[in-house]
């Protein structure tokens, strides 16, 4: 039976769509993070990481509209050349993994990003900006959620808070497209997944319009405490489903 035809987990997922999109506008980190871990232990592992990307894509997309008069265009336009070329490279090797090692490669990327060394602040290079949108839409195809990887490059600009969010979903944006296009080249069918989706992603646009009052108003202190306990419970669930399932 197609998952949105699943009442109760429907209204779950639109809720945690919602929930996570406001968590990204509010404080600019976690979300996308948050709900793939949440989709990792609802969805068929060979949609996880495209509906991920849809639902991203339209939580993002929303975002740096409400936002665009404050994107930084050259850092975009760099990015997303960068994105191009791993899309493309994407397109040859994408593969479709069995489910356990799909829950435990996200398992370990997500403790990765949360617990991992982060980068040190410093201003990127047009190059840079290339590399940096190549590599983490190439990654993106495997892992799904490289937010965090393209925040850590983005707020290394010296941006204010608008432009570092309106810059960051932009850039998002651009990768959820690509990545869109390449799962639809290799046969990937979204359109028993769209209901689900457009439910999920109006529940984005709904947090990311609360999350974005609330810009500037979170102490982000706190919030990283809850985040990274709640995010490692949910990694840790993952990995003890990848374990179970090489038995």
């Amino acid at each position: 039976m197609p998952i949105f035809e699943n009442i109760e987990l429907t209204f779950l997922l639109t809720l945690a769509a919602a929930i996570t999109s406001f968590m990204t506008a509010a404080m600019g980190i976690g979300g996308g993070v948050l709900l793939l871990a949440i989709l990792a232990s609802t969805l068929p592992p060979a949609a996880l990481i495209p509906v991920h990307g849809l639902v991203q894509l339209g939580s993002n997309g929303n975002r740096a509209w409400m936002t665009r008069s404050h994107i930084d265009w050259s850092m975009v336009i760099f990015f997303g050349l960068g994105a191009l070329l791993g899309a493309t490279a994407a397109s040859f090797i994408v593969i479709q993994l069995p489910l356990h090692l799909i829950q435990l490669s996200v398992a370990l990327f997500i403790l990765f990003l949360v617990w991992g060394p982060k980068p040190k602040a410093q201003q990127m290079s047009d190059k840079g900006h290339m590399l940096a949108g190549a590599g983490t839409t190439l990654a993106s195809m495997f892992v799904g959620a490289t937010g965090p990887l393209v925040a850590g490059f983005v707020h290394r600009q010296s941006y204010d808070k608008l432009t570092a969010t309106s810059t960051f979903a932009t850039c998002m944006s651009l990768q959820h497209c690509l990545k869109m296009a390449v799962f639809t080249l290799i046969g990937f069918s979204f359109w028993q997944w769209l209901p689900l989706v457009a439910l999920m992603i109006l529940g984005g646009m709904l947090g990311t319009w609360l999350g974005l009052k609330m810009l500037n108003k979170i102490p982000q202190h706190h919030f990283r405490k809850i985040f990274r306990f709640v995010i490692t419970l949910l990694a840790i669930r993952l990995l003890w489903q990848a374990f179970l399932s090489f038995n």
